[in-house]
């Protein structure tokens, strides 16, 4: 028989503000602890490959360190972000210069940004693995307007170099896919599979 939701603790195994606001959005009580798993991916995988490797690395590292009887019935979320441009993974720039250098690559153009979420149960290391894939369309900017964006401080922290729930959204032309999977976590997938762990949302 599945735990009953009051039963679960769940605990977000990353430090990411922006995953931190949806679950909450979720009505959902949980902690955080990110974690500190190798994010480093050999090459020659796919971008799906890619973002459900490094979402179930994540959950896992965080599930397994897991040592107290209380938190045995404890669910991780781990999950993974990254945006593609003809067929390259970028990932979060390293500096203003690289955040100038990949905004200049996608104006003007439609890139994908895929989202991989893992959520483990601690005490069996039963998992659920998936992703989501978005289509955003970013508008032509000048390389007056980047820099403004750049000085912000946004895009030093995400995929891509944007973020689209902030300034970035202003930069953003199109989007054919799930919003919040572009915000760095897609909730709906979240919460189906929460459900198949016994945890029911609505």
């Amino acid at each position: 028989m599945l735990a009953k939701a009051k039963q679960r603790s769940l605990i977000l195994a990353s430090a990411s503000p922006r995953r931190k606001e949806l679950l909450e959005g979720l009505g959902l009580t949980f902690t955080v602890q990110p974690s500190v798993a190798n994010e480093v991916v050999e090459g020659g995988v796919s971008p799906e490959e890619f973002v459900t490797i490094l979402a179930r690395r994540k959950a896992r590292d965080v599930a397994f360190s897991l040592a107290e009887p209380e938190e045995e019935v404890a669910l991780v979320i781990g999950s993974d972000t990254v945006v593609v441009l003809d067929g390259e993974i970028l990932g979060k720039p390293v500096d203003e210069f690289d955040a100038f250098r990949i905004l200049s690559s996608l104006q003007g153009k439609t890139h994908t940004v895929y989202t991989g979420i893992c959520i483990v149960e601690a005490a069996t290391g039963k998992e659920k693995v998936g992703f989501r894939a978005t289509h955003v369309t970013m508008r032509p900017l000048s390389s007056d307007r980047i820099r403004r964006y750049i000085a912000t401080g946004e895009p030093m922290d995400k995929a891509g170099a944007y973020g689209i729930q902030g300034y970035g959204a202003t930069l953003v032309e199109n989007m054919d896919g799930d919003y919040f999977s572009v915000v760095g976590l897609p909730v709906s997938l979240v919460s189906d599979f929460l459900e198949e762990f016994g945890v029911q949302l609505l």
